[in-house]
């Protein structure tokens, strides 16, 4: 996920500026940390359709992990690195870590509006997609609550997604911004 960059920071991660946009969990920090759905591991997938469908659970259940970060507390981290490898889980470590170090919260929670599987091949161990995330309801906050995101972001985040097949199951490998995407919500 590839939102803007919060005015405060220097360079971020794709993460950073992901969350900075989108993020979660506050409200659920009180009551503490929520179950995450993982994606059911496949061996293989019998058609483009099932790999798609696999590939769309995976980004639900990363988003639902992300939602239920409680920056405070870095033990919440481990769901999202569960679901993310490559560049994409090596983003997603270093702008956890540093929103963290920074007393950052996350308020609110995003939500996938839309998700498109552009191509994948047998054995469907890896998978191109839109996907399109609402981020409206959410936000990053500063210790005294205010928030630390760019006020001109837009609602929805149209992102180009690449998952892998791995062991476990799909995981979210690599993203980018992807701006000529229609995000039909």
């Amino acid at each position: 996920m590839i939102p803007p960059t919060p005015p405060r920071a220097p360079r971020r991660s794709v993460l950073l500026r992901t969350l900075a946009t989108l993020v979660a969990a506050a409200p659920l920090a009180a009551c503490g940390p929520a179950p995450v759905p993982t994606p059911t591991p496949t061996a293989a997938f019998a058609s483009e359709e099932e790999a798609f469908a696999a590939a769309e659970e995976t980004y639900r259940a990363y988003t639902d992990a992300l939602n239920a970060v409680d920056l405070s507390d870095p033990t919440t981290f481990e769901a999202v690195f569960r679901i993310s490898s490559g560049d994409f889980e090596a983003a997603d470590r270093k702008t956890l870590s540093e929103l963290h170090a920074a007393g950052y919260a996350f308020v609110g929670r995003m939500s996938v509006v839309y998700f498109e599987g552009l191509r994948t091949e047998p054995p469907f161990k890896e998978v191109l997609a839109i996907v399109c995330i609402d981020v409206s309801a959410s936000d990053v906050v500063d210790g005294s609550g205010q928030s630390v995101t760019e006020p001109d972001r837009p609602d929805v985040n149209p992102l180009r997604v690449t998952f892998r097949h791995l062991e476990q199951g799909f995981v979210v490998d690599h993203a980018d911004r992807e701006p000529e995407a229609k995000c039909a919500t």
